[in-house]
């Protein structure tokens, strides 16, 4: 497979304008994992340090939930866990307690809450 990259820049290298675009795709995957598995909705500082400081404390919490998931042998997904914990936090009840209420509450939930407009 033959890759052709397009640059304004003739003054650099093919080479290294190859790895420009690597380093580049590296960074869009890691913001887009980002996006995808940690809950940092807005930023609440605009400076450097602090939306640094906001997405490690979230890769902090990512890794802090599935050292817990892991530890407790737990099934649910990383999204159930952070759910049943921002449900109980305020609770003094031991965590693996919270997982084992919440087992049947969360499957007897229905998908569908809407309320159905043409079948009244």
């Amino acid at each position: 497979m033959r890759l052709i990259f397009l640059s304004n820049n003739f003054q650099l290298p093919a080479l290294t304008i190859a790895q420009l675009y690597r380093a580049r795709w590296q960074v869009e995957l890691f913001f887009r994992w980002i996006k995808q598995h940690l809950r940092i909705r807005t930023f609440y500082g605009t400076s450097g340090n602090a939306v640094k400081t906001q997405v490690w404390v979230a890769i902090t919490v990512y890794v802090l939930v599935a050292i817990l998931k892991r530890q407790l042998g737990l099934d649910r997904s990383l999204h159930e866990i952070l759910q049943i914990l921002s449900i109980t936090i305020f609770e003094k009840t031991p965590i693996s307690l919270a997982f084992s209420q919440y087992n049947d509450r969360i499957l007897e939930l229905d998908p569908c809450i809407q309320l159905d407009l043409f079948n009244l």
